[in-house]
């Protein structure tokens, strides 16, 4: 790996999956570094992105609703449904979801959660399409490899974008419509060069900086 060198992205990828294997199977991770000044509260930069092909992990995804709602996300494959039943083993210790829905009518009981739920970045919310009346099509993006990201406070993307073990296109189309959406997400008050880097790298290998012109967003 060369400091400071530009990789053309089906390098990057090569490089990677060619590194001696690990116990288990590493993500592809990338990082995005964002013209914006994150201290700044009109450049927040948050969203969600559903990607092409998925994550390569199965997503477990616990839903607040009730009635008809309740039974509907059930029917799309939601892992877990309820509302207070659901909080009271949130708050017993009970974490074993990756993603969090919540009706709008639910979030009286989800609002006693933020403690829990807010640091681990599981709280639902209108903006990634996790608070909404329309919970069948949140617990399918969800289960088909729906992302959330925010950028952090020095405005850095991070997302995993698919298993090492990937097609090599597979993982530039997740990595491709992530970009497309963060581009879509760009705040109107950034100024200058909005992508500024991107880098590319498994779970426990280095990270290489991708030439942007060897992809498409």
């Amino acid at each position: 790996v060369q400091p400071g060198k530009l990789y053309a992205f089906d390098e990057a990828v090569g490089l990677l999956q060619g590194l001696p294997p690990v116990k288990f199977v590493e993500t592809f991770e990338v990082a995005v570094n964002l013209g914006i000044d994150p201290r700044k509260s009109d450049q927040a930069v948050r969203g969600a992105t559903t990607l092409p092909h998925g994550t390569g992990k199965t997503v477990r995804v616990a839903v607040f609703a009730q009635g008809a709602a309740a039974e509907s996300a059930s029917a799309a494959g939601a892992d877990l449904v309820g509302m207070e039943d659901l909080a009271e083993r949130i708050k017993a210790g009970e974490m074993n979801f990756d993603v969090v829905i919540a009706s709008p009518d639910a979030m009286r009981v989800v609002g006693q959660l933020g403690q829990i739920l807010g640091p681990r970045g599981l709280m639902p919310n209108p903006k990634t399409g996790t608070v909404t009346p329309d919970v069948v099509t949140a617990v399918k993006n969800a289960k088909a490899g729906q992302v959330r990201f925010r950028a952090d406070r020095n405005g850095i993307i991070h997302g995993g974008v698919g298993s090492l073990k990937f097609d090599p296109r597979a993982v530039k189309e997740n990595i491709e419509a992530l970009l497309t959406d963060l581009v879509k997400a760009k705040p109107s008050s950034a100024k200058g060069i909005y992508v500024k880097k991107v880098t590319l790298s498994s779970t426990m290998g280095p990270g290489l900086v991708i030439d942007q012109s060897t992809l498409e967003f």
